[in-house]
């Protein structure tokens, strides 16, 4: 059916589909008639799918929240509402919509939280409080002062605190980075500190925050807990502690800190393949749903807290798939499956992605392709972006034969890397071809002003008809051959032992490029940035002719040691390779496949 004739009128039809949600949308999440009223009467499909999941009733999607619950609710209605069968976990002899799996929301701390300086305790929430990654740990003994902690060469403070002997002390530091502007670098972070602090043998940190700096709260905290007590301490008693510190007073330090973790959902629906010799062969189209919440980490207005919505971010693209498989529900049945996909995490890492990927609920080597759909509802100009050419020799033909049936053809750029800030590098790390189609990033990106009415519904819905075409062509049906692609030769090979992929979001894929703002060492690791409760960084990937590959590192290789130093998580490692300059020799620990392996990699520079 053409789309310029399912254009919602009054959107009626989908608030009369969609607005009995089952069992568990019904007790919390929003009404859409309630949200949908206020939308143009000429709307076109997808846009509804936007001002819904866009809304702020969903206080910005943010993983293994009751928002991002709703959001999953929603999907999963239109896909049962499309005729489509769910792909999720198992749960006894039925298929569940949902592919599931735990994630660290935050900590909770213990009555036993305690810091005391020369026995006289410090009110905690009031003078003093405990990270979330904190450890669940004591320390007693002397204080010693080690000015901000971090190393700075031919300064008086380096010869003076920076590498004062704290070998069994309680440290205490200044927050933030003397050398960076606002004092805010990846080093300000007390977290940076604290493993500062503990490679150094101390027993426990304290750091001092400055005037106006609020204690921080453990309501999602996502990093492991480190191996010393560490605690942030209120301007109101910084020189008291200063003081305490710079005389050699005792203290004693107890963090009670408990993680805390929430279920995160993908969203799975498969539209079943209609070609016996085809059907277990799978075509996937995806799209990220989650967003930042309130904002902070990853917010480009990070000291606003306000609810981003991610209208662009990913509502666009979570529609732009919820459409296809509507339209491609309605048509001549496909000849091979078409598995669907709505990923949480994404903002986190790919968490999602990453963890489908490494538990997948069909086998990988039944996926012909992957396609992604991140942030494609500001569409100017015309101008389409598709990553992912070098992925397969046939994508740039099959993409422009798609674009050509489109009544307004889009310009169409091309990039060839497979690797890159969304879901798509999660599958081409483990050698499925893919491509990720993209409008551009705007002046609302990742802020509160990225809501539905700055969506270009006209530019989203050719972005769907152009993804629909292409799904067409690669799933085939019963007059069309089914598309098959050719690999290139040095495309990325599935781990043995499986395996997931994943980026940083949005800033760049590999984790010393984030860490390095493009400068500095190069390793040219593609990290999977999903927790991992048994600790070590995952790699989902190493480029081409890089220092890793050189090395020996492999997709699926657990690092636990990076120079001498434990990773337990992508932090852990950021710091280790920060600590190093191009053209070191550094060893590399992996554990594969059930054994631990040592690699000697030269660092290049970026």
């Amino acid at each position: 059916m053409p789309r310029s004739s399912r254009l919602v009128t009054g959107v009626g039809a989908l608030i009369l589909a969609l607005a009995p949600l089952g069992v568990e949308a019904q007790a919390s999440c929003p009404d859409p008639t309630t949200l949908l009223g206020d939308l143009p009467a000429a709307a076109p499909p997808s846009m509804a799918h936007v001002r819904l999941l866009a809304d702020d009733a969903l206080e910005g999607r943010e993983v293994g929240t009751a928002g991002a619950r709703c959001a999953a609710a929603y999907i999963v209605e239109v896909f049962q509402a499309a005729g489509l069968e769910p792909a999720g976990d198992e749960e006894g002899t039925r298929r569940s919509w949902y592919h599931t799996f735990p994630v660290r929301s935050g900590a909770r701390m213990g009555p036993t939280s305690t810091l005391e300086i020369s026995g006289e305790p410090l009110e905690v929430g009031k003078m003093w409080m405990a990270p979330g990654y904190a450890a669940d740990g004591g320390a007693e003994g002397e204080l010693a002062y080690a000015g901000s902690l971090l190393s700075r060469p031919g300064t008086p403070e380096e010869d003076v605190h920076a590498h004062a002997p704290i070998t069994g002390t309680i440290v205490v530091a200044e927050w933030g980075d003397p050398d960076a502007p606002g004092g805010r670098s990846l080093r300000s972070d007390p977290h940076f500190k604290a493993t500062v602090a503990a490679g150094r043998g101390a027993a426990g940190l304290v750091v001092l925050l400055p005037d106006g700096m609020e204690l921080p709260t453990l309501e999602g905290e996502t990093r492991a807990q480190l191996d010393i007590p560490v605690v942030l301490v209120h301007a109101d008693a910084a020189e008291r502690i200063r003081a305490a510190a710079r005389s050699g007073t005792s203290a004693r330090l107890r963090t009670q800190v408990e993680p805390v973790f929430a279920e995160a959902r993908n969203v799975a629906a498969i539209l079943p393949g209609s070609d016996p010799e085809l059907r277990d062969e799978y075509i996937v189209v995806g799209a990220h749903y989650d967003h930042l919440g309130f904002g902070g980490e990853g917010s480009l207005d990070p000291d606003r807290r306000a609810i981003h919505n991610g209208a662009d971010d990913n509502a666009s693209g979570t529609a732009a798939i919820l459409e296809v498989a509507e339209e491609l529900a309605t048509g001549v049945p496909p000849a091979r499956s078409v598995l669907f996909l709505a990923f949480t995490g994404e903002e986190k890492g790919l968490w999602g992605s990453a963890r489908f990927v490494a538990e997948p609920t069909v086998p990988l080597e039944s996926i012909q392709a992957m396609l992604n759909l991140d942030m494609v509802g500001r569409l100017a100009e015309d101008r389409l972006t598709v990553f992912g050419m070098a992925t397969a020799e046939e994508w740039e033909d099959l993409l422009r034969e798609s674009n050509a049936e489109l009544t307004a053809p889009l310009e169409l750029a091309l990039a060839p890397d497979g690797y890159g800030p969304s879901d798509h590098a999660s599958f081409h790390g483990v050698g499925i071809p893919v491509v990720h189609l993209f409008t551009n990033t705007h002046p609302d990106y990742h802020r509160p002003e990225d809501d539905w009415e700055r969506v270009n519904g006209p530019g989203l819905e050719r972005v769907i008809d152009l993804t629909s075409a292409l799904v067409r062509r690669l799933a085939g049906d019963a007059s069309t051959t089914a598309q098959s692609l050719t690999l290139p030769e040095d495309a990325p090979s599935a781990p043995a032992h499986g395996g997931g992929a994943a980026a940083d979001p949005h800033s760049g894929v590999e984790a010393e490029q984030t860490a390095s703002r493009g400068y500095g060492p190069y390793l040219g690791t593609i990290p999977d940035m999903s927790p991992r409760a048994e600790g070590g960084l995952r790699l989902s990937g190493v480029r081409e002719d890089s220092p890793a590959s050189r090395a020996g590192l492999r997709a699926g290789d657990v690092v636990v040691e990076f120079a001498g130093r434990t990773i337990g998580d992508i932090y852990a490692y950021t710091y280790a390779l920060r600590d190093h300059q191009p053209g070191d020799e550094v060893e590399i620990v992996v554990e594969r496949d059930g054994e631990r392996v040592t690699v000697t990699a030269v660092l290049a520079q970026r």
